[in-house]
């Protein structure tokens, strides 16, 4: 389906949505912000969304007045609660309507999203507890839905019947059994006999261990107490602790019915494409009900992970017998498109490995605008299944589960055609879009996804047409049952997705990024977890600045034209296979792709690279410090790698620290003890708290399945005696790990980071071809508020 904007449209939105989003968003409380931004990056920009179960409407009426386009339905049980929200909200494109969210409100197929916001453990806990009450009310929903539409479910999710061990307080309330007054352990006591009191045996088992029966684990704090429970207990418990007010209310209910994995197989038994399934972690309830108020450890005594705070799975409905999933098989034929070059660098003898396709691509990013918005077209649910690879020997740090249909901009293998008749004939193609419909070709963004192992150099074309709003099948390039949809997303609407883990493709991202800065639009609000960076310390700039109490390091900036006008470097010769320890490692395999009951619909033999000795998994980092004037500056490393030298003849390049993870880091604590490790060693950097950085996001799902996870921490403190770069001072010549994994890190003496401005860094990003840096960067100015670009004109 394409459409052109209705008339007087553009006119009536000139301003209205991005002022009104911030505005919006400003208003909400963490929670409602999380929320209509998860809807929101996975809706189309039109079309009919029931929000289920909506409670007050606010959700309901956010979402209508951020995107004019959606016809939104609250739809509610319970009549009185339909009656308040018609009488406080009131939109044209908004309605209410009431229905049993657990039966068929709508007619079958008109339906183009539908959204459960913690509204289907109602459906189980007033149900007799009855956990397939959620599965039969999920299929009621799919058959309401048209194909193409998406089903997101936020909720709760199942941990497991695995003992584990509760540390909490005793001693921050009384004993007794009042909830409002009672210490955490005796609410924890009083809550195994009451929970799921709706049912004819309502509690679970509880044992109090006793100090010193618990062998070699160390001892609960002075004051605590600790217990042996269930897992879901445990959860259930942290989960509503601090719900002491309707405390007879909420031990009704039972939050978690399915775990993850339950989740998954449901939306594929009902014929749903899964686009994402990602436990979620609100960092206002961790860092203020979870951080210092529990500990929990597994039976042998080793520290969990706080559980998420929700859990959120969005599936695509697809016609009967199209792929829901893939599996892996082992390959027929061995290795022969991919191929690996062995670099030498001179100064220290050691080879880097890089890996290679036969052809480059170019993403070609079709937008327009409507009124101030900006619209992309992109490729929605297009089959990624190398990103399933190696996810049993290096699951995700957040948990998320396989997500094998990605969105991302349209790619096509550049050949004998000049440019722009490449473009032009791939948007006639591929989204219907006639060259006489092409108002202008901008050269987009240029940079290397991967360079540590990965040699290739991704080249854009931001293409302005008319406006037209796209819902329709994408030509088949993928050799699978699907090569997606093109749709008109809105631009920021993307960068919210990745906000919040709900883009995985860096591509796209930073198509987007750069759109919107070269036309000076604002990126939107940022609704990722929060920087605090504190206004600095007053001590003297230079090594040994900053530290303690939680400040900032105060460090001399360095300026990014003085970094570009530093002297060209060449440090690596190519050798042979034999001089190489063999970093990377080119498998093939066969990806068939699986309908809902598993039959295989189409199958590949695809190629793809891993290093041998490490995960698939990366850590970046953005590095924050400031100036003696209060500006927010970022560390940058001036590095060599061959991938910089293949395409640009030189080997300089500026570089995020980044490190691929060693197979035995399995969670973000995990991550964040090694960077901090390595940022001590290797830069003489003490850093404060880390925070994440948005999703994380795969830099070439087509070549490998690499995931980075982009963590920013707070300088506090820059070692006395570690250097610090001077501007256009050479990188030291020790290896490196930084962008480059090619191996353990070893201690090596501390290297000099630059300062660069922040805003400085975004406003010539197009000088920074590694993908790392620029994701960052423009992440963390994005998160504190850094100006964009001059416009373009419009």
């Amino acid at each position: 389906m394409t459409t052109s904007a209705p008339a007087g449209y553009e006119a009536e939105q000139r301003r209205d949505d991005l002022s009104a989003y911030a505005r919006y968003l400003a208003a909400m409380d963490a929670s409602m912000r999380q929320k209509v931004a998860l809807t929101a990056a996975h809706l189309l920009c039109e079309g009919r969304v029931a929000d289920m179960g909506m409670g007050s409407g606010q959700g309901s009426a956010a979402l209508a007045q951020l995107y004019p386009r959606l016809q939104v339905i609250g739809v509610d049980i319970d009549p009185t609660v339909i009656e308040l929200a018609r009488s406080a909200h009131r939109h044209p494109n908004l309605g209410f309507q009431l229905g049993d969210i657990a039966t068929a409100v709508f007619p079958p197929g008109s339906l183009d999203g539908i959204f459960d916001s913690s509204v289907l453990h109602h459906v189980t806990s007033y149900g007799g507890y009855r956990h397939e009450n959620a599965a039969d009310a999920l299929a009621a929903q799919v058959e309401q839905l048209s194909p193409g539409g998406v089903l997101v479910v936020r909720d709760f999710v199942d941990p497991g019947p695995e003992p584990v061990l509760l540390d909490v307080p005793a001693d921050d309330g009384d004993g007794g059994p009042d909830p409002r007054s009672a210490s955490t352990a005796a609410l924890l006591e009083r809550f195994a006999g009451e929970f799921r009191s709706l049912s004819p045996e309502p509690g679970f088992p509880l044992a109090r261990v006793e100090p010193g029966s618990s062998g070699a684990l160390p001892a609960p704090r002075p004051g605590w107490r600790r217990y042996r429970l269930a897992h879901k207990h445990a959860v259930e418990f942290v989960l509503r602790k601090d719900y002491r007010a309707d405390w007879e209310a909420e031990v009704k209910e039972e939050y978690t019915y399915f775990s993850q994995a339950q989740f998954e197989a449901l939306f594929a038994r009902l014929g749903l494409r899964v686009l994402s399934s990602t436990p979620l972690r609100n960092p206002w309830i961790v860092r203020n009900r979870f951080a210092g108020r529990f500990e929990l450890r597994d039976a042998a005594g080793a520290r969990l992970p706080y559980p998420p705070t929700n859990y959120l799975i969005v599936g695509e409905k697809v016609k009967a017998g199209q792929g829901v999933a893939f599996r892996l098989r082992p390959a027929e034929g061995p290795p022969q498109f991919l191929r690996i070059e062995h670099h030498r660098d001179r100064a220290t003898g050691r080879v880097f490995d890089l890996a290679a396709r036969p052809h480059p691509t170019l993403d070609i990013v079709p937008f327009f605008f409507a009124g101030e918005t900006a619209y992309v077209l992109a490729r929605t649910s297009y089959p990624r299944p190398i990103a399933h690879a190696c996810r049993e020997e290096t699951p995700p740090l957040d948990g998320s589960g396989p997500a094998d249909y990605l969105a991302e901009p349209l790619a096509v293998v550049q050949s004998e055609f000049p440019v722009g008749h490449t473009v032009e004939r791939a948007l006639e193609r591929a989204a219907g879009v006639r060259p006489a419909a092409i108002q202008r070709m901008i050269p987009g963004t240029t940079y290397y996804p991967s360079p540590g192992g990965i040699l290739e150099e991704v080249r854009s074309m931001l293409v302005e047409v008319e406006p037209t709003f796209v819902n329709a099948p994408s030509d088949n390039v993928s050799g699978f049952g699907t090569s997606g949809r093109i749709r008109a997303i809105e631009a920021r609407q993307l960068l919210r997705a990745a906000q919040v883990g709900g883009l995985p493709d860096a591509r796209l991202e930073l198509n987007v990024y750069d759109l919107l800065a070269r036309f000076g639009l604002p990126f939107g609000p940022w609704i990722g977890d929060d920087i605090a960076l504190p206004e600095g310390r007053a001590d003297p700039p230079g090594a040994g600045a900053g530290g303690g109490d939680g400040a900032v390091a105060v460090v001399a900036p360095t300026s990014l034209g003085a970094l570009r006008e530093r002297p060209s470097r060449r440090r690596f010769s190519r050798v042979d296979a034999s001089a190489s320890a063999g970093f990377l490692e080119v498998r093939r395999a066969r990806f068939e792709e699986l309908a809902e009951g598993g039959a295989v619909v189409a199958a590949r033999e695809l190629e793809y690279v891993v290093p041998r000795p490490l995960g698939a998994l990366t850590v970046s980092t953005a590095l924050l410090a400031r100036s003696p004037s209060g500006e927010v500056l970022l560390g940058v490393d001036d590095h060599d790698l061959p991938a910089a030298q293949s395409f640009s003849g030189n080997s300089e390049l500026l570089v995020a620290p980044a490190w691929r993870l060693p197979r035995g880091a399995r969670t973000l604590a995990d991550a964040e003890a090694f960077v901090r490790a390595r940022l001590r060693v290797e830069y003489g950097i003490e850093a404060g708290e880390a925070v994440e950085l948005g999703g994380a996001y795969r830099p070439s799902a087509g070549l490998t399945p690499e995931l980075v996870q982009p963590l920013a921490f707070v300088v506090t403190a820059v070692a006395a005696g570690a250097p610090v770069a001077a501007a256009g001072a050479p990188a030291a010549a020790a290896p490196h790990a930084a962008a480059s994994p090619h191996a353990e890190p070893a201690p090596d003496p501390a290297r000099p980071l630059h300062w660069v401005p922040l805003t400085a860094l975004v406003a010539g990003r197009e000088h920074l071809p590694d993908g790392h840096l620029r994701v960052i960067a423009l992440r963390a100015a994005h998160a504190l508020g850094a100006a964009t670009s001059p416009p373009l004109p419009r």
